[in-house]
């Protein structure tokens, strides 16, 4: 079966407005069927096994961490085969029935693999939270970002908030809908997998329940790197789709945006600070637009209505390419 084949792409075309429908309408599935907290229990179960035991040495440079980087390798490709191969067989089973069936299956599937109701509501709730105290927005944030938060100040609990908007608004939207786009379902649940595993095994460390500090080192480079790889053009798609409607200048934006550590949330990260005229960083660690002024609360409901438009923009491009592949099939003489 190809993507290309005209009613399957007809179907995939229409699950991607369908599953941000159902995003809109419904949020979140139950956890005891959501397919990311599924990933997120296999992760955790085998990230345990990977991590150093009670009185173990670690030594994140050394060789003895070679087996890690093996192992965690391995159990990445165990979980994003079977996550794949699951994906592959649904669109697959739907590709056999009525194209309206088809596209009703395929939209569901997709929406747990988006989240972008879900972040708005946790970003508004931060501002929300921060307008009645700064402990109170402070332990709000908490629920949104990993860094430590009990230091932050007003100005810094909203950086925080509006950076991860921008960041996950690729996470969990424009990276989905891009590898729905160019590779169906497997690829949508693929990059899920991919993305969930960096944020629970990528980091150079987690503390767990136990309050011990496991050093993931190697065992996690492989779900780091591959990340990496799925998100480098995502992440500037996002960052175009929020800085075109500005016209803001590219060089400003790759300038700003190799402040940041990592090689792709920098992008969407600088954008929407560009774009909304406002600093935003990390303490220690990068401040994008320097020389701005601190976001208030109205770049806040900036930012969530410039992100619910780069929503709308990502949906009408990948939904309109495969609609596009779809007709190609069907009347351009290709695939047949």
């Amino acid at each position: 079966m190809s993507l290309t084949e005209p009613w399957v792409g007809l179907a995939l075309a229409a699950a991607v407005p369908l599953a941000l429908l159902v995003d809109r309408l419904w949020g979140e599935p139950p956890s005891a069927v959501h397919p990311v907290v599924w990933m997120g229990r296999y992760l955790a179960l085998t990230g345990h096994r990977l991590a150093p035991r009670e009185g173990e040495g670690t030594d994140p440079e050394g060789r003895r961490d070679l087996p890690r980087l093996l192992g965690g390798a391995l159990l990445w490709c165990c979980g994003a085969a079977v996550c794949a191969g699951l994906a592959g067989w649904l669109q697959a089973w739907a590709a056999q029935q009525p194209v309206w069936l088809a596209a009703g299956v395929l939209g569901l599937a997709l929406k747990p693999l988006l989240a972008w109701r879900l972040l708005g509501d946790e970003v508004q709730a931060v501002e929300d939270a921060l307008a009645e105290s700064l402990s109170a927005g402070r332990a709000r944030l908490a629920w949104l970002v990993s860094r430590d938060v009990s230091q932050l100040g007003p100005h810094q609990v909203r950086e925080s908030a509006i950076e991860s908007l921008a960041e996950n608004l690729n996470d969990s939207v424009v990276a989905p809908l891009f590898w729905f786009a160019v590779a169906g379902l497997p690829g949508a649940a693929l990059y899920r997998f991919a993305n969930t595993a960096d944020a629970m095994w990528g980091y150079p460390g987690w503390r767990g329940a136990s309050g011990r500090r496991h050093y993931w080192a190697w065992a996690g480079k492989w779900a780091a790197r591959v990340d990496d790889v799925l998100s480098w053009v995502p992440a500037r798609l996002t960052a175009l789709l929020l800085a075109l409607p500005a016209r803001l200048r590219w060089h400003t934006l790759r300038t700003e945006a190799r402040k940041t550590p990592s090689p792709n949330s920098g992008w969407p990260m600088a954008a929407m600070a560009l774009r909304l005229g406002v600093r935003l960083g990390k303490p220690g660690a990068y401040v994008l637009n320097p020389l701005a002024p601190s976001p208030g609360p109205l770049h806040t409901q900036h930012a969530l209505s410039w992100a619910g438009t780069a929503v709308g923009w990502a949906t009408a491009l990948s939904g309109g390419a495969l609609a596009l592949a779809s007709c190609w099939a069907r009347y351009g003489g290709w695939f047949a």
